[in-house]
């Protein structure tokens, strides 16, 4: 396994991109890490030098560490599956999983194969039972906004729209506030800057929605930035998690599609396409020492080949990434 990893982030992906008339090279490589059914949620710790995320099918937390370059795994004895995983500010040990539909409160030491459950944090009820979390975020207020989509064992998560999309209050018990509905798969999050704006990808009505964020957290005005349709075909992908860097350019991974997009806001156009070597793209964040180093999460299905599954590295793209938020979490 070892022999593979080394071979494959020797035959890294270069590539010249001509934009705004400056050449930009970037790479991408596979870091050293296992190759997950189903990859998802990284967020970048500047305090540990980290890259938290998860493996949704495999109920596994995993934090990749940047000086190191080896990649650490944990399972939770009743918790399964898990996504999102969330970093609590203050408590550099716990983190706020999602899995099923509650959110719950866990302690790990980013090294041992086991984390602790401590506590359920917030819980959707049975009412929700048919739906699980999928993805979410923290805001720059340290508020948590995270997503539902229907359980896979009920048949196509496309072909549905029984999710929802919340912001949670913040504290053990705390409530879910309702902000939007008829959700196939909660997607793809995230704020910028520069706009103002918060940016959501509801998978399956393949397009990048936009939205002005109200003092309390509310979300109003949606409006579609993207559409993803080609005279109104669908493509053979659908948008994914999603980052920002801090020149507000947004980032999509594509579930089905090989790549990442590089979306610009205010032009509405496709600057980028970053080909990472995994059919099911579904994630990315900025991180590292400099913050411009772009991580990529990907799923390993039945019916796809090394490195699918596996965190990669993209290098090179000339921009930054802003720090990831961590959620206040009280009693």
């Amino acid at each position: 396994m070892a022999t593979t990893f080394a071979l494959i982030s020797v035959l890294s992906c270069l590539l010249m991109v001509v934009s705004n008339s400056m050449a930009a090279e970037f790479s991408v490589e596979q870091l050293p890490s296992p190759l997950l059914p189903l990859g998802e949620g990284p967020v970048w710790d500047v305090d540990t030098q980290s890259l938290f995320y998860c493996d949704i099918r495999g109920a596994a937390i995993l934090r990749y560490d940047y000086a190191e370059n080896k990649t650490y795994s944990a399972t939770i004895d009743g918790v399964s599956p898990v996504s999102p995983i969330i970093l609590v500010k203050g408590k550099p040990d716990q983190f706020v999983l999602g899995t099923g539909n509650t959110l719950v409160l866990v302690r790990w030491d980013g090294c041992s194969e086991k984390a602790t459950l401590l506590k359920t944090v917030g819980d959707l009820g049975e009412c929700e039972k048919h739906v699980r979390f999928n993805d979410g975020k923290v805001d720059p207020k340290g508020r948590l906004y995270v997503g539902t989509m229907r359980i896979e064992a009920l048949g196509d998560v496309l072909d549905q729209t029984e999710g929802k999309f919340y912001r949670f209050e913040g504290k053990v018990g705390g409530k879910f506030f309702e902000l939007k509905r008829n959700v196939t798969v909660s997607n793809g999050l995230t704020w910028v800057e520069q706009t103002g704006k918060f940016y959501y990808a509801d998978s399956g009505t393949r397009d990048i929605k936009e939205y002005d964020v109200l003092e309390n957290g509310d979300l109003q005005n949606e409006t579609v930035l993207y559409d993803l349709k080609v005279d109104g075909k669908n493509p053979d992908f659908v948008a994914d998690g999603m980052t920002s860097d801090a020149e507000g350019n947004l980032y999509v991974a594509t579930w089905g599609g090989s790549k990442l997009l590089k979306l610009n806001p205010r032009t509405k156009k496709i600057e980028l396409e970053i080909p990472i070597p995994a059919k099911q793209v579904t994630s990315a964040a900025f991180g590292g020492p400099d913050m411009d180093e772009l991580f990529v999460t990907t799923a390993h299905t039945s019916d796809q080949d090394p490195p699918a599954g596996a965190l990669f590295k993209v290098t090179g793209l000339g921009v930054k990434g802003p720090e990831m938020y961590k959620m206040i979490l009280t009693e």
